[in-house]
C-alpha cells in the first residue's frame, strides 16, 4: 500500500481532555463526554485528565491527586472503554511539559496576550495572574500536536485556542520542515449546550455558587428531581421552544439530548400539561440516564487494582506515541 492509500485508509484521531476540577456536570456529559463514548467506535480516540492545566488555579495537593484519580474513573464510568480508546492522565506523560516549553518559544507574546480566556480568568482572579495561565495555550497546543490529532472537539470558548494551535503548527512546519498535522475542530452532530437551571442565559458551570443551578452527574435521583423542580421557567405555562423562553428552551434541550426526541415531539407530548409535569419528566429521564454512571463509578473506585492497572496502561501507551513525536520535534529544533 502506498503512502497516499495508507493515509486515506487510516482511522482519524480525535483528542480531548477534561480538567479534574470537580465532578463533571450534566453539561459536560451531554455536551462532550457522551459523544466521546460514541466516537470511539469510528475514530482512534485519545482522552486525558488535564491535571497540568488545573495547576493554574491553586488546589490542595491531596485533593488534586484524589480528584485526578476520580476524574479518570469517571471517564471510564461514562462509557469510555480503555481497550478501544486511549485514556490517560496528562502529567504521567512528561512529553507534555517538554513540548509545551518548546512550543512556548514559538508563541508570540501578542498572540498569548490576546487570548480571551486569559483575560477572563485574570479579571476573575487578579490576585493570581501567573505565567502558567498566560502560556496555557502552548501547553494545550503540545497536548494536541504530540498525538498528531486530526480533530479536536471544541466549544465556542475554545476555538481561539485551536486556531492558536494551528498557527503554531504551521509556523513550526515552515521553519523546521513538515512535522505536525494541522488539527481541525470537531463539531458533533449530536450534543447539547446545557445552561444553568437558575440562570438559563448562562452556561451550566461546576463553579456556580447556587447549588440549585447545576446537575452533577453523580447526584442521586432525589437531588436531581429536586433541582429540576426548582428550575427557572416563565409564566406562560406552555412547553414550546422559541425566543424569550430561555428556561423552557434549556429544559427541552436537555430532554431532547437524553431521549432523542425533537422539539416538536416534546411540545406535542406536553401539550396541555403544566410545567410541574414537564420538570418532573426531565428530572426522571436525566436521573435514569445517569444511574448507570453512578453505579459504574462506585464499582470502579472500589476496584483499586483495576483502576491502577488501567491508569498505568494508559500512561505506557500514551508515552510511546508522545515520545516519538517529541524526539522528532527535538531533533528538528536542533536539540542533541
Amino acid at each position: 500500500m502506498n503512502d497516499t492509500n495508507a493515509a486515506a485508509s487510516r482511522r482519524r484521531i480525535i483528542l480531548s481532555g477534561i480538567q479534574p476540577t470537580g465532578t463533571f456536570t450534566l453539561g459536560n456529559y451531554l455536551g462532550a463526554v457522551k459523544n466521546w463514548r460514541q466516537l470511539q467506535e469510528e475514530y482512534d480516540c485519545y482522552y486525558f485528565v488535564a491535571d497540568l492545566h488545573a495547576l493554574t488555579v491553586y488546589h490542595d495537593p491531596a485533593a488534586r491527586r484524589k480528584a485526578s484519580r476520580e476524574a479518570f474513573a469517571l471517564l471510564l464510568a461514562c462509557g469510555l472503554d480503555p481497550t478501544k480508546s486511549l485514556v490517560f492522565i496528562q502529567s504521567h506523560v512528561p512529553a507534555h511539559a517538554q513540548m509545551a516549553w518548546m512550543l512556548s518559544c514559538l508563541s508570540p507574546f501578542g498572540d498569548l496576550s490576546r487570548m480571551t480566556q486569559f483575560k477572563d480568568k485574570s479579571a476573575k482572579h487578579p490576585e493570581d495572574i501567573n505565567a502558567g495561565l498566560f502560556t496555557y495555550p502552548a501547553l494545550m497546543a503540545g497536548d494536541i500536536l504530540l498525538y498528531q490529532a486530526d480533530y479536536v472537539p471544541v466549544g465556542a470558548d475554545q476555538t481561539q485556542h485551536l486556531e492558536f494551535t494551528r498557527n503554531i503548527a504551521a509556523r513550526f512546519n515552515h521553519i523546521y520542515g513538515e512535522t505536525f498535522r494541522l488539527p481541525e475542530g470537531y463539531f458533533p452532530k449530536t450534543g447539547a449546550r446545557v445552561m444553568s437551571l437558575a440562570e438559563p442565559t448562562a452556561k451550566m458551570s461546576k463553579s456556580d455558587e447556587n447549588a440549585k443551578a447545576t446537575i452533577f452527574i453523580l447526584d442521586d435521583e432525589k437531588t436531581i428531581l429536586k433541582k429540576f423542580k426548582s428550575a427557572v421557567t416563565d409564566s406562560e405555562a406552555l412547553v414550546a421552544f422559541r425566543e424569550g423562553k430561555d428556561g423552557i428552551n434549556n429544559l427541552m434541550t436537555i430532554y431532547s439530548a437524553v431521549t432523542g426526541k425533537s422539539m416538536e415531539a416534546i411540545a406535542d407530548e406536553f401539550s396541555g400539561k403544566g410545567y410541574g409535569d414537564f420538570k418532573t419528566a426531565v428530572g426522571t429521564v436525566v436521573a435514569e440516564e445517569l444511574r448507570e454512571i453512578r453505579e459504574n463509578y462506585a464499582r470502579l473506585l472500589k476496584d483499586a487494582a483495576y483502576l491502577d492497572a488501567a491508569i498505568m496502561d494508559g500512561t505506557e501507551r500514551a508515552s510511546q506515541i508522545a515520545e516519538k513525536t517529541l524526539r522528532k520535534t527535538m531533533r528538528k529544533m536542533g536539540l542533541v
